[in-house]
């Protein structure tokens, strides 16, 4: 193989790719990204960790001997950042080595034959719909803060997507709290299975839109894997495994019935629990809230730092009580609210609290209260 590639395109490529491969990794041919050169002029990157692939096709200056090769992902993303500005990248392999030379540099790399390298297979992928990139990468952003990080609870280490008669929506939860976002259902994904998006996919997929946020993205799925495809012919393809459980029946947690009403600025409020939350330790996350007419005021006690309070003005008319929350949990979802005003559905100090911005907001989302 032997091709010469910008040093450009080899390097943002690379870093799509190179993130999915594992530091440490136990099979070495893991730590490889296989690369292929096609007669036609473009170059194909391929990474994989077992359960998450990406796949990205780029033009190159030239492709003088088409042919396929294995090599170290972090070795040569390293390479490419350290090689100057503007340089032409050639790629040629002989003798299970890759010498890569650019401008005055060249190194030899060890390399690992192509047939080692393993491939996802994904099979029939019977459900197909496409979706703006923008909204994509809003539907992640309102709900990733809320995937577990238990390893216990796997089912719940991703993100939920299901369709109703007319809609598509994603949830997350890590029993604390609820994250749920709606958008009206893309055509193709009527009849589509529930599936569990893994936490990495979520998150290497969110870097690649951020490149791609005014595209459409073609979605690809079954009840076992899905493959999101940006950018078209010469885009990136990631495919992933989903995860092979059942999320819980999330519905059951929303509450309907909450009749305390809280209105309040989202920025001023998340400011304001920034502020007395400093005094809390790991003992004491939780900052409590008073409510009373149009005020609430927000407090914590330390037994080592003392204790702060402040107050936040507020449009609130029902009882005057008390209730506590995970200070950063609450501005997890704070932090999502755009507009002016946020609204806090409250029913007593032991019940589950619904936040969001108003009824027609596509977010939503469930906090659990802490005792204090």
């Amino acid at each position: 193989m032997k091709a010469t590639i910008e040093r450009a395109t080899l390097l943002k490529c690379l870093s799509h790719v190179q993130s999915v491969v594992e530091r440490r990794n136990t099979i070495p041919i893991l730590s490889n990204v296989l690369i292929e050169a096609a007669t036609g002029g473009t170059v194909r990157i391929m990474a994989t960790d077992l359960d998450l692939q990406v796949v990205e096709t780029m033009s190159a200056v030239s492709v003088e001997g088409p042919g396929a090769i294995t090599v170290s992902a972090h070795l040569l993303f390293d390479i490419a950042r350290k090689l100057p500005d503007g340089s032409q990248v050639s790629l040629e392999t002989g003798e299970n080595r890759m010498t890569v030379k650019a401008g005055r540099s060249r190194f030899s790399l060890p390399t690992l034959p192509r047939d080692d390298f393993p491939v996802i297979v994904e099979g029939d992928l019977p459900t197909s719909f496409e979706l703006p990139a923008a909204t994509l990468a809003q539907l992640i952003d309102r709900t990733r803060f809320a995937i577990s990080t238990e390893e216990t609870r796997y089912y719940l280490n991703g993100i939920f997507l299901h369709v109703t008669d007319e809609e598509l929506k994603a949830a997350a939860t890590d029993g604390h709290r609820l994250a749920r976002f709606t958008i009206g259902r893309p055509d193709g994904a009527e009849g589509m299975p529930d599936v569990i998006v893994p936490r990495k996919c979520v998150a290497e997929l969110r870097k690649l839109l951020e490149e791609a946020l005014d595209t459409n993205v073609l979605v690809d799925l079954s009840a076992s894997k899905v493959r999101f495809t940006l950018g078209g012919e010469n885009g990136v393809v990631l495919t992933s495994k989903l995860i092979d459980g059942t999320f819980p029946d999330y519905s059951r947690v929303i509450p309907t019935g909450n009749d305390k009403l809280l209105r309040l600025d989202p920025k001023s409020f998340w400011q304001g629990v920034d502020r007395v939350a400093t005094i809390a330790t790991e003992k004491t996350r939780a900052v409590k809230m008073a409510l009373e007419n149009d005020k609430v005021t927000l407090s914590v006690t330390s037994p080592d730092n003392g204790t702060a309070a402040e107050e936040v003005p507020a449009d609130y008319s029902s009882q005057p009580f008390e209730i506590g929350f995970n200070a950063n949990y609450l501005k997890d979802i704070l932090g999502q609210i755009e507009g002016d005003t946020v609204e806090l559905h409250l029913a007593d100090a032991g019940a589950p609290t619904l936040i969001r911005q108003d009824d027609k907001s596509p977010a939503l989302y469930v906090l659990m209260p802490m005792r204090v």
